[in-house]
């Protein structure tokens, strides 16, 4: 079953625009939410799996108005809820 969440090979969203010097981050916010995700990660708060099911649960309409790490973040905000992060005093 396809989702909004899995747009590859869909027809009517226009052609992919390409930025040849696009920076990685455009915002420093951005930098950070990777960071968060790449250290919970590797800390084994969650896995890939889970942070790519997090993802997909952003409502349809939102994960279309949302660029790519706003997309993040909202999985990230997500399973730190769900997993507790905050909650573990001394971790």
């Amino acid at each position: 079953m396809s989702r909004i969440h899995d747009m590859g090979g869909l027809h009517g969203f226009g052609p992919l625009e390409i930025e040849s010097d696009e920076p990685a981050f455009h915002h420093e916010w951005e930098a950070r939410v990777f960071a968060i995700n790449r250290f919970l990660l590797r800390a084994g708060w969650y896995t890939l799996d889970e942070f790519r099911d997090a993802l997909e649960q952003m409502p349809p309409a939102e994960y279309l108005e949302a660029s790519y790490y706003e997309r993040w973040l909202f999985a990230l905000e997500s399973l730190i809820r769900r997993k507790g992060v905050l909650d573990v005093p001394g971790r």
